[in-house]
């Protein structure tokens, strides 16, 4: 068994919880590669004792077997970036708050590695989201990828923008708004869920377009193929406008055009048993429940 571990840096809980897992993969004769901030933020050999580590440009490759990342969900969105195409499976231990990714609790972190191995869980794909544009955007080079949603918003100024939108290159419609979320079924239940897009469940084959604050009550969110192609073209009275993927930031020309499709790879997510999807919404969201009081 071969496994990777994944942190932020200003995750100062986490040690307790690692050394619980450590334990439970030394069992297993697991090899055991850290992430190389987060081994030297936890103390590095003195506090863990001697691993290898990994980095973006190398340490990874298809044969590990598990990919564990401690944090939130936030986390999660990060890991993909070293992940990307090799297909290792990935699972959060939850270390943060809300935690629709990062599902497992983190005193339960033992049975991240029992479960597995007992194979009380099934490997569930999750689409991702691409963008492209004539020039390159060097704050994202080849990591122009997002699992949540590619995102347009006004950057300095109050002001809405005007968000031209093409499907499959016919005209959709022009939103004057803060700006427009393009999200997909892992991302529903992000950012376009609190500017009032719907839920859609993780192996649904769509994309949900949610305008962020739109200047006008008729637009709602509207859910397409994830097949389709989306062009927009940002434009305002600034010069530039903010363009995120996940949680990444980068910086657009006024008038910049963007093609955003589906990624031609997947992300593995592992989904345990005891933690499925339709148990975690209704968990996180409360749904069942009578809190009038």
């Amino acid at each position: 068994m071969k496994v990777a571990i994944y942190g932020q840096e200003y995750q100062e809980t986490a040690l307790e919880y690692v050394l619980e897992l450590l334990e439970e993969l030394q069992k297993n004769e697991a090899v055991v590669v850290f992430e190389s901030q987060f081994y030297q933020f936890l103390g590095g050999t003195g506090a863990l004792g001697k691993y290898t580590t990994f980095t973006h440009k190398q340490g990874l490759d298809s044969s590990f077997d598990l990919f564990v990342s401690f944090g939130g969900d936030g986390t999660i969105l990060r890991a993909i970036t070293y992940i990307r195409d090799l297909g290792i499976p990935i699972v959060g231990v939850n270390t943060g708050r809300l935690g629709f990714l990062s599902t497992f609790k983190k005193e339960e972190v033992r049975r991240v590695v029992t479960e597995f191995r007992a194979g009380a869980y099934e490997l569930v794909e999750r689409s991702l989201v691409a963008v492209y544009s004539d020039l390159e955007i060097p704050e994202f080079g080849s990591l122009n990828f997002a699992l949540n949603e590619v995102s347009v918003s006004r950057k300095d100024t109050t002001s809405m923008i005007t968000i031209a939108t093409y499907l499959n290159n016919e005209y959709l419609t022009s939103y004057w708004a803060d700006g427009l979320i393009i999200a997909t079924p892992t991302g529903s239940t992000g950012y376009s869920l609190s500017c009032g897009g719907p839920v859609i469940t993780p192996t649904a084959q769509s994309l949900v377009i949610t305008p962020i604050a739109p200047h006008n009550l008729n637009a709602r969110p509207l859910v397409i193929s994830d097949n389709t192609e989306i062009r927009l073209k940002v434009s305002g009275r600034e010069e530039h406008h903010l363009l995120s993927l996940d949680s990444r930031l980068a910086t657009i020309e006024n008038g910049r055009e963007l093609t955003i499709k589906k990624a031609g790879f997947k992300i593995k997510m592992v989904e345990y048993t005891s933690e499925s999807f339709l148990k975690t919404i209704r968990n996180k969201l409360l749904w069942g429940e009578d809190r009038r009081n």
